[in-house]
């Protein structure tokens, strides 16, 4: 069977009339395709790394096997093929050594428009550093890649794609064995996934949302130190980072005293406060009846009573609508409301009392404007329903005549 094997591959090879490796690879350029496969040695014993490699973006781009390997690929057996600059598979270290060789070329990676600083980012990284230690649970380029089947990251099967990273980090990050070496808990892909950030992420397919490497950093990933947080937050939430920075815990920040937005908000488990759970947050550092806990119970108020001034003025224009009444006008102002209400989120992070009150009351102002509409047009159906009572009497009372007359002459 061996010798059929070899009678049949040399036949075909025989049959091609441009033969694919009839360069070498020291004289085919970089990324020229090598279009007939069948013609190529690696594929006698590497069929089913090369199937994966050529569902990929590299070899959509042209790259072979010897451009990142060595070797010959012209030769059948395996001596001659291994042969000369032969890499075979190499190591965590040796492989970002090996991607970097083209992705941190400018000449070359422009064309595709990606950074060429991945490499210099690595190892800056916890990931990096680690393996520089020697440290091989560490990953590098094809843990989170894959080494053969490379897709670009906006390929839903790519595991960098944004919905499959919290499941791609968390093929280590999730091994307790494995984080216990590391003092890290193996719950935060969990706790993530309960986040408002996955619900934005996963629920919305908003990906704006961040990910692990929203926050981390791809390939430099690194946990950002205490006075990093709200600089890291602040890539999404610029008002809410503007309002926290002027208020006094932006300053107690800033000092290292708390650890910035994660003093309120968990970490990977990240939720937002509801509006009746804000003095419950203050008295996890404030003492009940302190004068910061008092300040929190009073934003828990306002927020609270702007919450239902809008529950109030939807209903009233859902009411509106019922009543055939046109309500464009009291729509447009409910957008200005919620403007306003949406500030408020913004604003309560600075604690400034008189910039909360000034929200809270425009929106109390426009809720009760649309509330009075809503009001006059009930007092408006009562009124049309009294006129009708005589209108349905004097009905009633023609039928009741019609009907003796009818009754007589019969």
């Amino acid at each position: 069977m061996r010798a059929l094997r070899w009678i049949a591959l040399v036949a075909v090879l025989l049959a091609s009339a441009t033969p694919a490796w009839s360069q070498t690879a020291s004289e085919r350029p970089r990324g020229a395709r090598s279009s007939l496969d069948r013609n190529y040695g690696c594929v006698v014993c590497h069929a089913d790394m090369r199937r994966a490699f050529i569902q990929g973006v590299h070899s959509e781009r042209g790259i072979v096997c010897d451009d990142c390997h060595g070797g010959d690929p012209t030769a059948l057996e395996t001596a001659p093929a291994h042969s000369g600059n032969f890499i075979g598979n190499p190591d965590k270290l040796e492989t970002v050594e090996l991607c970097a060789s083209c992705h941190s070329s400018p000449d070359l990676m422009r064309q595709y428009g990606l950074a060429t600083g991945q490499r210099a980012e690595f190892r800056t990284s916890r990931h990096g550093q680690l393996l520089e230690q020697g440290d091989m649970n560490a990953p590098s380029c094809a843990d989170c890649h894959d080494s053969h089947r490379i897709f670009p990251p906006g390929d839903a099967r790519s595991a960098v794609y944004p919905t499959n990273i919290p499941g791609m980090c968390g093929r280590c990050h999730q091994d307790a064995d494995m984080m216990a070496e590391y003092g890290v808990s193996a719950d935060v892909t969990a706790r993530y996934l309960e986040s408002a950030h996955a619900a934005q992420l996963f629920g919305n397919l908003d990906f704006a949302a961040p990910s692990c490497v929203g926050c981390h950093g791809a390939h430099s990933a690194l946990p950002p130190r205490v006075s990093e947080i709200s600089n890291v937050c602040g890539h999404c939430h610029i008002l809410v980072q503007s309002a926290f920075e002027s208020g006094p815990h932006g300053e107690v920040t800033a000092r290292g005293e708390i650890d910035g937005c994660t003093a309120c908000h968990s970490n990977h488990g990240t939720e937002g406060t509801s509006p009746d759970a804000i003095q419950a947050t203050c008295l996890r550092c404030h003492a009940e009846g302190s004068e910061p806990a008092l300040l929190g119970v009073d934003i828990e108020s306002r927020i609270l009573h702007a919450s239902a001034d809008m529950q109030r003025a939807d209903s009233a224009i859902r009411q509106l609508v019922l009543d055939g009444r046109n309500v464009s006008d009291a729509r447009f102002r409910y957008q200005s409301a919620l403007t306003e209400y949406s500030q408020l989120a913004q604003a309560q992070h600075s604690l400034d009392m008189e910039r909360i009150d000034d929200l809270a009351l425009r929106v109390s102002s426009i809720s009760r404007d649309i509330r009075g509409a809503a009001e006059a047009s009930a007092e408006r159906r009562w009124e049309h329903k009294l006129f009708l009572v005589p209108v349905w009497f004097l009905a009633l009372a023609a039928i009741f005549l019609a009907w003796l007359k009818l009754r007589n002459l019969s």
